[in-house]
């Protein structure tokens, strides 16, 4: 028999073991192909966004793509290599030599490489036109673009993963080169007779586990400061090193003391479920703890990237209550009044007096800084949700926090504000501060509301000079959005070229654009975490199944139906399956909890909704490792 007979041979016999691996590896080729399409087109990136920071997204998320590639090919190769250690080890005793068995094996993986590469290609090449109109749906784009066959994306392609092939013949060299003919033949039989844990380490060991995510935890609730890279770095190391150390050791011993508290009397379920996950805990703790951290980027990722989509208009309106404004040119206001009413609109205009000037919080420890005193009753004359405060009292409008913001993150209240122009010293009293903006954020100074006869008599005390001005806001608000997009049109002739003075509707679409072009790659690389997160367990799972395939003869000879084995069988697998996942969703909540308190709105429900999907579709692999469990089963006899 030639080698080339025998590679036919052996993928023939494998193949029922290759499937879904081999449909991973095209979705994988096919995705990727997509993504580097998208990023050479370069129709599409002018019709997205042409600037430098999204062209370096792209980038930046076409290597974490990668990176999530080389490691599912890596692991799933491992366990399949694993999983044909006894195979590996057959072939040497009946005379094939080491560098027979590597030619047979390199020429298997080449083969079944090319075959991916090919087909995902042209999978790749037929979904991208669905990939671009998704992406022209998320950004609000309206236009039709045509996508052709990418020959750039295509090498980028071919390259990338004939490097990723050259990786796994690395492993398969270490494999056989490296493994003596004994340890292959007890390669299935590693971990199945664990030690009894030492009490005293086990116990400290897994209190520290608990400690590092929980320091990991309490330094993401405080919010960053100038050391945002360094601070993100442990926080990154404390949990994932805390979660290796939970699968390591402490998920272990709480197993066995629970199997010790039932004196080895575990009854059957729990000798299917719960003596394999304990027997097999140490040996797998690297890999879980690698899905899990995984399964927690990808929902972390997911849900902030829905979150900020699903909250752009709630975040626009914070950072802009008012749809158009004029400060201080009477002459423009009334011009765009004039066109709204030519063009028979219904608006709500209203004029708001305001005053700035410098002053100091507290102690003044802060320093200086310009504030924006607001009519409080004016500005509820337009509509907006103000409170009213007392007289020589004010709220304190902060807008939107920003990530690398020096100011602390809690201030007491009630606060003294200190307000002083030409040397005539004046007090206010801040009696709360509210996270979003009274006036649109564009307009210079600290956003206080303060009752209209304050406003007046601050004015009347503080003469003229160059530390205050006094400002009239004209604010307009257009109920109607189509309405207000051709109203935008019109308040666009009023902005000069060097101005900032965004409307609400321009600001809204541009974010939409932004958050849809996010919510897109993260939706993308989720896809690719999500199967190679749930590939890898449920390669590990089958693997298992037919380690333990004797162990199912055997009870079905004993009497046992199939039934009474599977429920055990199905409790191992929400066990496996729920563990990762449940200790990733706590991750993910702890880190979207964080991201929260940078933005304006409430993304609790996008976050969980974002959750909630993935978990669905994660528990798909747990019915197709149920399923093939079964077929174990039924074939035990």
């Amino acid at each position: 028999m030639t080698l080339f007979e025998l590679v036919i041979r052996s993928m023939r016999k494998n193949m029922k073991h290759y499937y879904l691996y081999f449909f991973a590896l095209i979705s994988s080729t096919a995705l990727y192909f997509v993504f580097a399409s998208l990023q050479h087109d370069t129709s599409i990136m002018a019709a997205t966004f042409g600037d430098v920071q999204f062209a370096s997204l792209f980038k930046v998320s076409g290597m974490l793509l990668l990176a999530i590639v080389v490691i599912f090919m890596l692991q799933a190769n491992s366990i399949f290599l694993g999983r044909r250690s006894r195979e590996i080890g057959l072939y040497q005793l009946v005379g094939l030599t080491r560098r027979g068995v590597l030619l047979l094996l390199v020429a298997e993986n080449m083969l079944l490489g090319i075959g991916a590469l090919l087909l995902g290609i042209g999978a790749g090449a037929l979904a991208s036109r669905l990939f671009v109109l998704i992406l022209m749906k998320l950004i609000g784009i309206e236009s039709v673009i045509t996508l052709s066959f990418s020959n750039s994306a295509a090498i980028q392609t071919a390259i990338v993963f004939a490097v990723l092939i050259g990786l796994t013949w690395i492993q398969i060299v270490f494999k056989v080169y490296c493994t003596t003919l004994l340890g292959l033949f007890k390669a299935d039989r590693q971990g199945e007779h664990p030690k009894q844990p030492k009490a005293v380490l086990s116990a400290m060991m897994g209190l520290l586990s608990i400690v590092l995510i929980g320091a990991g935890y309490m330094l993401s609730s405080k919010l960053p400061g100038q050391e945002l890279f360094l601070q993100m770095l442990v926080i990154l190391a404390s949990t994932i090193l805390g979660t290796y150390l939970l699968f390591r050791v402490t998920i272990g011993w709480l197993l066995y003391w629970v199997r010790r508290s039932k004196n080895g009397q575990l009854g059957l379920k729990n000798s299917l479920s719960l003596a394999p996950v304990m027997h097999r805990m140490k040996a797998n703790a690297s890999s879980l703890t690698l899905i899990t951290v995984l399964s927690a980027m990808t929902l972390t990722m997911v849900a902030i990237a829905y979150s900020l989509y699903y909250s752009a208009e709630s975040e626009a309106r914070g950072m802009l209550p008012y749809d158009f404004i004029f400060e201080n040119n009477g002459q423009d206001a009334r011009s765009f009044r004039t066109e709204l009413e030519q063009a028979e609109f219904t608006f709500i205009h209203q004029s708001v007096e305001a005053i700035r000037l410098t002053g100091a919080f507290g102690n003044g420890k802060e320093g200086e800084r310009s504030l924006l005193l607001l009519a409080a009753e004016q500005l509820q004359a337009s509509g907006a949700d103000i409170e009213l405060p007392k007289q020589g009292e004010a709220v304190w409008f902060k807008g939107q926090r920003n990530a690398l913001s020096k100011e602390p993150d809690t201030v007491l209240f009630p606060q003294a504000v200190n307000l002083e122009a030409s040397g005539v010293p004046l007090t206010i009293k801040v009696i709360k501060g509210i996270d979003r903006y009274a006036m649109n954020y564009n307009v210079n100074g600290g956003q206080l509301a303060v009752p209209e006869a304050t406003l007046h008599a601050i004015r009347e005390q503080i003469p003229s000079s160059t530390n205050q001005a006094t400002i009239q806001i004209d604010t307009y608000q257009i109920a109607s959005k189509n309405e207000r997009a051709v109203a935008s049109g019109f308040y666009a002739k009023y902005v000069k070229a060097d101005e900032n003075r965004p409307d609400f509707d321009t600001y809204y679409k541009e974010s939409l654009q932004k958050f849809g072009l996010i919510i897109f790659i993260a939706g993308f690389l989720g896809l690719i975490f999500l199967m190679a997160t749930g590939s890898i367990l449920y390669f590990k799972q089958m693997t298992e199944a037919e380690q333990e395939r004797k162990s199912y003869t055997i009870l079905r000879q004993l009497g046992f139906g199939e039934q009474e084995i599977m429920g055990g069988i199905i409790r191992k697998q929400l066990f496996v399956f729920t563990i990762p996942l449940a200790i990733g969703l706590v991750h993910s909540i702890v880190a979207v909890k964080a991201a929260s308190a940078l933005t304006l709105s409430d993304i609790t429900f996008p976050a969980a909704a974002a959750m909630a999907m993935y978990t669905v579709i994660y528990f798909v692999f747990a019915v197709l490792a149920v399923g093939y469990y079964r077929r174990i089963v039924r074939l035990a006899l």
